[in-house]
């Protein structure tokens, strides 16, 4: 009977890792450098609930990695030990909401972890609601519950699902709510009269600058790397590279991770410069793929004539850009508006550019399109699908 694989592949020993978990943006440090500022203003808010008192509804803002998801989860940890001690009712639930994109998917989600079996679809939205509000009709040592929900990347489901959520828990008592958000304008999706329940105190988390995010590396890689295995310009390199793309914590972690697998595959017991610019490009290899496969089919369409031409070496006005659309599309097409929408939401995501040019005085102005990723790497995501 031959070996098994991961029998052969278990051996770690001459791995420059000790244990890849700390460089996990979702692993949850004992300390959360250059954050302690805004856990302390969660807390500020929370520390009613100590005294039985529901606390104002928070929300967080701030771009992916900047710590907003760590510092509501180590506020929840140290909020429940003090709970425990003072033999409080409170519970925290965290509640993804990319996970549950619905009202009726959370609430079942909180009934079941609060203890009350309920199906996850076939109730109506009453039947669940009431479900729900019930729970807090117990007592404990002559506590009512009080309920913090943790509600991550809220916009994701205001957008598809509406504010019926906020709604619900804003008019149930005793329970508040921390909504986090990567965008100051998720409260669009809120309708006045939830926004006069939901009175919230906003906590904004500013990028980590580059010394901020060598210092998070240097606690991170001490329980993740064996000693002496990190050259000296590694980590300043991982920060450097990190503060340009707007101080991003979770970029950084993944630099300095995959550095080190890139290290492990060259069986090097070193960790050098050369491997992050390395892992740099595979991440944003990985990225931009990851981006086009999800495009939409007209987004596609759209990059593909960009792509065409670029190859050709045109200068891309939106007018030569919505013809060779039109080509690639063979019929199936969407209107030249249209066409304005796909090319901001492309350069959102960084895949292109535009500049405005001007032909002068009283003769008008066109936007310029260009290509900001490999055309190789387009290309070959393009037409492998």
């Amino acid at each position: 009977m031959t070996d098994n694989i991961f029998a052969n592949l278990k051996d770690r020993s001459n791995s420059v890792f000790k244990n890849k978990k700390p460089l996990d943006h979702r692993f949850l440090p004992e300390n959360l450098p250059h954050r302690n500022e805004q856990i302390t203003l969660i807390a500020k808010y929370w520390v009613e609930a100590l005294d039985n008192v529901t606390p104002s509804d928070l929300t967080i803002y701030g771009k992916t990695g900047t710590g907003k998801t760590a510092a509501a989860k180590f506020a929840q940890q140290q909020l429940l030990e003090a709970a425990k001690e003072k033999k409080q009712y409170i519970r925290v639930e965290y509640i993804k909401c990319t996970d549950y994109t619905t009202e009726y998917q959370v609430l079942a989600q909180l009934c079941q972890r609060l203890g009350r079996d309920v199906p996850y679809r076939g109730w109506t939205k009453g039947e669940i609601i009431n479900t729900f509000r019930d729970i807090f009709k117990q007592e404990f040592n002559g506590n009512e519950l009080i309920l913090i929900v943790i509600l991550d990347e809220i916009d994701i489901l205001l957008e598809k699902d509406g504010d019926g959520l906020l709604y619900t828990l804003t008019r149930t008592d005793n329970v508040s709510i921390l909504s986090i958000s990567n965008f100051l304008d998720f409260k669009k999706f809120i309708k006045p009269r939830v926004m006069s329940s939901l009175r919230d105190k906003e906590i904004v988390f500013p990028p980590y600058r580059a010394d901020q995010l060598a210092d998070i590396l240097k606690e991170r890689s001490k329980m993740s790397f064996k000693d002496g295995v990190l050259d000296e310009d590694v980590i300043p390199l991982c920060s450097a590279m990190a503060a340009k793309e707007e101080g991003d914590a979770r970029y950084a972690l993944d630099l300095l991770r995959t550095a080190g697998e890139l290290a492990d595959n060259d069986k090097s017991d070193k960790i050098i410069g050369d491997y992050v610019i390395a892992a740099k490009n595979e991440i944003e290899h990985n990225k931009v793929t990851d981006i086009i496969l999800t495009l939409p089919t007209q987004q596609q369409r759209v990059l593909e004539a960009i792509l065409i031409l670029t190859k050709e070496k045109e200068e891309i006005t939106s007018g030569k850009l919505y013809e060779t659309y039109k080509e690639v599309s063979k019929g199936d097409s969407v209107t030249y508006r249209r066409i304005f929408d796909f090319i901001n939401e492309l350069e959102m995501l960084g895949i292109i550019s535009t500049n405005t040019k001007s032909f002068g005085r009283g003769k008008g102005r066109t936007n310029i399109i260009k290509l900001q990723c490999d055309e190789k790497l387009v290309e070959n995501t393009l037409y492998s699908m």
